[in-house]
């Protein structure tokens, strides 16, 4: 069983073929999938997907380029929605210095809001982090100290400090298509020696998908060839891959059911 823990299937990119691409999924042994919010002014239309597939799941956020249109919404707000059985994580939340698209004091009070909501409730926070390492560090640090929160560093394709100081502080790191990039050899190194307890994968679709399909659009199908490559950068089979990242993902996303046994 392999399990897509980051993807978007509310995005338009899917809507005229989503039971399809969701049936693919499972075809390829996608046994679990966590489709993620980036506005909560459309938190419904996210929910309304997860609704739909038993397989499904969703997460309650805002995405740090929305940072500045969502600053009214309350911690409480956000743990409000969670309460829903399909609501499993909060996020994705955090800082993005690449597209600037939020000014950054409003990106941190954000980071800083979904932290709490996550503390508060015990549901793992999914993590931004673009161009933004040494202020993700800090935050990260400085609010671990006031009170523990599980979270993943998701898509991770920053510095290997940054993953370091996300293990140091008890988060995972998931691995998305980037992995398998011609010019992702530093990445896969780091991979190849981060501990097994702490990986997760990913797709991010519709974005990044892995070798063989880059440039195409991308789907939690293709979360396989992730998979694929990163047990080929750390010696392991696929199948041990799959076994490990599935069984961190259900340690780390412990809201979700874990299939029955036929």
């Amino acid at each position: 069983m392999l399990v897509d823990s980051h993807c978007h299937l509310d995005f338009p990119d899917f809507a005229d073929e989503r039971d399809a691409i969701v049936n693919r999924a499972r075809q390829t042994g996608v046994g679990r999938m966590v489709t993620i919010c980036t506005r909560i002014r459309k938190f419904e239309q996210v929910l309304a997907v997860a609704e739909a597939y038993d397989d499904v799941f969703c997460s309650v956020g805002t995405h740090p380029h929305n940072a500045d249109e969502e600053l009214d919404i309350s911690v409480d707000n956000i743990i409000e929605l969670s309460n829903n059985k399909k609501v499993v994580a909060i996020g994705e939340a955090g800082l993005d210095y690449y597209y600037d698209n939020a000014p950054r004091e409003a990106q941190a009070t954000g980071l800083r809001r979904h932290i709490d909501a996550a503390r508060r409730t015990g549901l793992p926070l999914v993590i931004h982090a673009r161009s933004a390492d040494d202020d993700m560090a800090a935050i990260l640090t400085e609010e671990m100290g006031k009170g523990a929160f599980p979270a993943v560093l998701h898509c991770f394709s920053s510095g290997d400090a940054l993953a370091w100081r996300g293990i140091e502080l008890g988060l995972y790191v998931s691995f998305s298509g980037i992995l398998t990039f011609k010019a992702s050899q530093s990445l896969r190194d780091l991979a190849a020696r981060l501990p097994a307890d702490r990986l997760l994968i990913e797709t991010d679709a519709p974005y990044l998908a892995p070798v063989p399909n880059r440039g195409k659009r991308n789907e939690p199908a293709f979360v396989a060839n992730t998979a694929a490559v990163l047990a080929e950068a750390r010696g392991v089979s696929a199948g041990e891959i799959a076994e490990t990242t599935t069984e961190n993902f259900f340690r780390l996303f412990s809201k979700v059911p874990r299939p029955v046994a036929a």
